[in-house]
């Protein structure tokens, strides 16, 4: 029964529903949104990665914890996101907090 996995129109019938259920003047505020948030995913990301390269490679010459100020990260915004970017704090005090 499920050995052809998902056919095309699976994926008709799964569009149909979400397009009665959500409403034709939801569907461009959902798309939107959604690549939105895929875009800040892909720079967070990106930001991880060269965060992991910087320190893998300044561990050597890294002075003691603490001597050194809490480094500042400016994480920008994505293409075509009118918000602003903003400062987080890298091992900041109030990142212990929950």
């Amino acid at each position: 029964m499920l050995r052809n996995g998902l056919e095309p129109w699976h994926l008709i019938i799964v569009l149909v529903v979400v397009f009665l259920m959500f409403g034709a003047k939801r569907m461009p505020d959902a798309a939107r949104a959604l690549g939105k948030s895929l875009r800040i995913l892909k720079s967070e990301t990106k930001a991880l990665k060269e965060d992991f390269k910087e320190g893998a490679s300044g561990a050597d010459e890294a002075a003691p914890a603490d001597t050194q100020a809490p480094a500042q990260r400016t994480i920008k915004s994505a293409p075509g996101d009118t918000a602003s970017a903003r400062q987080v704090p890298v091992n900041g005090p109030d990142m212990t907090k929950h």
